[in-house]
């Protein structure tokens, strides 16, 4: 999957900013559990939000990398602790960046 360009992230940044977090990620931090789900959250959606709790330990942005090698997805941006992903529908995608 190619990197996102600063204008393709500005724009899905905007999109996301009206979306509330669809998974918390707490205490036990980034289980295969979480993962499974968040990648199976991407057959309906192509963009998510994520918040991570105060009684998570790890780094928000340790968090988002992780997540998004092991969903083949792309971390937007992450702000304090909320975490914005995206991936694209193969057959039919829904978001349609800006060149």
């Amino acid at each position: 999957m190619k990197e996102l360009t600063s204008k393709q992230r500005a724009y899905l940044k905007s999109l996301a900013s009206t979306l509330d977090p669809i998974f918390q990620i707490g205490k036990a931090s980034l289980t295969p559990e979480v993962t499974g789900a968040i990648e199976e959250s991407f057959n309906t959606r192509e963009l998510i939000k994520v918040a991570v709790l105060k009684n998570c330990m790890d780094d928000p942005r340790a968090i988002a990398e992780a997540v998004a090698a092991r969903t083949h997805s792309q971390v937007v941006h992450v702000i304090g602790k909320k975490i914005v992903l995206y991936k694209p529908n193969r057959d039919n995608p829904k978001i349609v960046l800006p060149l």
